[in-house]
């Protein structure tokens, strides 16, 4: 079972494609790639130690929200994200597939 999610800032670093942040010295990541205007959400990856607090949720909503700003399409190719928009059907209309 998820906590809430603990008062993050989620970074984004664009040149690497990815999005991160840090709790107790760890850090947890999200990395996608762009394939035709479309983003795909390759990797969401939380060290255990940091695990089960909607850390990889917070993740994957600043890359959805970054995706609906620029108007790309989604594609949630790692298991966490697929699962996060199931969950999640205001993110819907983002996903392609």
């Amino acid at each position: 079972m998820t906590h809430d999610a603990p008062a993050l800032d989620v970074h984004h670093d664009p040149a690497a494609r990815r999005f991160h942040t840090r709790l107790e010295g760890r850090e947890a990541e999200l990395l996608y790639s762009l394939r035709d205007g479309r983003m795909v959400i390759d990797h969401t990856g939380v060290p255990d130690a940091i695990g089960g607090r909607g850390i990889a949720g917070l993740l994957v909503k600043a890359a959805l929200d970054l995706a609906r700003a620029r108007g790309w399409r989604v594609i949630p190719a790692c298991s966490y994200s697929a699962a996060y928009v199931q969950r999640h059907p205001e993110y819907a209309d983002l996903i392609e597939g």
